[in-house]
């Protein structure tokens, strides 16, 4: 149970995270049960990129509305029926959070009679098998699989298979999905699924698909890494005169649409995640007249969706105007007005602006200007202790980077020049050691005190003049300390004074010394004779 956790943790970005427990709470405060069902299973088992969330819960879905709004989540769409809530998490998390419930349908193209039911019975309503499995975020069965048609398998095997015989009748919709999903994924359809299909497109089974579905499949189109192909299978296949009678291929700008999608890359490269779905819906529909284009608006269910794409062109003009006014007259003002926009109004702009000037900074924010980034001297401002650490630190290489964007740093000498002032104060020295204590700091103090007596005593001597030597005594070496025991010195035998040359005042024994007193010096001649008439 614990790898599918593991695995659903590791694929899902970090929004996504977020927004899984924020419906975990909310189902727990609610006492529901909840899954994570269809395709987020789908793709978390196939290592596929995660679109999007759907959540199951036993009980009333819509109960949930205001706790996950106060939680940041906006509801798009809601529906009474199936009482399921379409929701947008922050970093554009797009969710579904519906009622378990079970469907039956007395006759094709009339809506089903739906109830309250289980997981196990949801599931068996659904259209493929790869998205009939279920995932418990309960307390207790957290990361239980539930797999009742063997979807894993198909999934392991790339293929797409309907659930029952009937599941193009009931619901004609699921032959436009079928069409999607081989397309996106690049799996076949079964055999005998392929057989229905054929069959189903034969006796004109899509007459009877609800509006409400047709809403749907045109939103998922917005969704699609590569909406073009798709386009052009459901053009083949009969299914875009479903969706809208003057729709096709012809109607999409499809250099816009090509330029779109390489941008989009461009920016996730660069840590962005613009929402390209109004955009593309725009690129998609660009040739339609307002009417066909106002009737595929009121068909799709999310409203948010619909007013992203609606007021695209507009916010996109008012981010043209002041890129080409003052408030965009440098370099570091572009950047500074760039960053703060919305990326999909960025997105958006940098295909279908006019101004070839506005177009131009929008190309060097995404590259000339981020090179400009690494003349930022990083390992001087370390050695000044300008360092992330430091408060004020992301605005002093702002600044930098600002300056650098301008020309006003034309080089490393003048920005070190620039970044010293703003460097902090060097960090107060260490504090002294504490002092030791015992019999060995004592023992130690001794020997030091005894040493340096010595080395003033050999230095007085060896000031007194030529004729008198000085005795230079050396310190005895101390022995190491025993275990337990202080090391101690081991004081040297006092050395025999020289025999004065005149009397003079006695000279003061030298003091004791570490090392081996030197040899008697020989008496001179002189000195020897005076010494034998003392005697005599």
């Amino acid at each position: 149970m614990a790898d599918y956790i593991y695995t659903l943790e590791t694929r899902l970005s970090p929004d996504q995270l977020k927004a899984v427990t924020l419906v975990q709470d909310a189902a727990k405060a609610a006492e529901m049960n909840l899954y994570l069902t269809g395709g987020a299973i789908r793709d978390v088992i196939s290592g596929l990129p995660i679109r999007d969330l759907d959540f199951t819960v036993q009980g009333n879905a819509l109960k949930l509305q205001k706790d996950l709004e106060r939680a940041g989540a906006v509801v798009g769409d809601s529906d009474d029926a199936t009482k399921a809530l379409l929701l947008t998490f922050k970093g554009g998390v797009r969710a579904e959070i519906a009622m378990a419930r079970s469907e039956r349908y007395d006759k094709p193209g009339k809506p089903p009679q739906i109830a309250p039911a289980t997981i196990s019975e949801d599931l068996r309503r659904r259209d493929f098998t790869v998205n009939a499995m279920a995932l418990s975020l309960n307390e207790g069965s957290r990361g239980l699989l539930m797999d009742p048609f063997n979807g894993a398998a198909d999934i392991e095997a790339k293929v797409i298979r309907v659930l029952h015989n009937y599941a193009f009748l009931e619901d004609p919709s699921r032959l436009i999905r079928a069409s999607r999903f081989t397309t996106r994924f690049h799996w076949p359809l079964e055999d005998r699924t392929q057989a229905r299909y054929v069959s189903a497109k034969e006796n004109n089974y899509i007459e009877y698909i609800r509006s409400s579905t047709i809403g749907y499949e045109i939103e998922q189109l917005a969704y699609e890494d590569d909406p073009l192909s798709v386009l052009k299978v459901y053009e083949k296949e009969g299914w875009l005169k479903v969706l809208n009678p003057r729709w096709s291929t012809a109607k999409v700008d499809s250099v816009g649409l090509g330029a779109l999608m390489k941008t989009r890359q461009q920016m996730n490269e660069l840590g962005y995640a613009p929402d390209a779905a109004p955009a593309v819906l725009y690129f998609l529909t660009d040739r339609m007249g307002e009417k066909d284009i106002s009737d595929l608006r009121r068909a799709i269910p999310r409203k948010d969706l619909v007013e992203a794409w609606k007021d695209l062109e507009d916010h996109a003009q008012q981010l043209a105007k002041r890129l080409a006014g003052k408030e965009a007259a440098t370099p570091s003002r572009t950047w500074q007005l760039l960053s703060g926009a919305r990326p999909e109004m960025i997105l958006f702009l940098a295909i279908t602006a006019r101004q070839q000037a506005v177009a131009q900074k929008i190309k060097n924010f995404f590259t000339k200007w981020r090179q400009v980034q690494q003349k930022i001297p990083l390992l001087e401002m370390t050695e000044l202790h300008i360092t992330p650490q430091l408060p004020a630190y992301p605005k002093i290489s702002n600044d930098v980077f600002l300056l650098l964007l301008d020309g006003k740093l034309r080089s490393r000498t003048e920005t070190l020049k620039y970044l010293k002032p703003l460097a902090p104060p060097p960090p107060p020295p260490p504090p002294p050691p504490s002092a030791k204590r015992g019999r060995a700091a004592k023992a130690a103090a001794a020997a030091a005190a005894a040493t340096a007596t010595v080395i003033a005593a050999s230095a007085k001597a060896k000031g007194k003049g030529k004729d008198q030597p000085a005795a230079t005594p050396a310190v005895v070496a101390a022995k190491p300390a025993a275990k337990g025991k202080p090391a101690t010195a081991k004081p040297a035998p006092p050395a025999k004074p020289a025999a004065p040359a005149k009397p003079s005042k006695p000279e003061t024994p030298a003091k004791k010394s570490a090392a081996k007193p030197k040899a008697k010096p020989a008496p001179k001649k002189g000195q020897r004779n005076k010494a034998k008439g003392k005697k005599r």
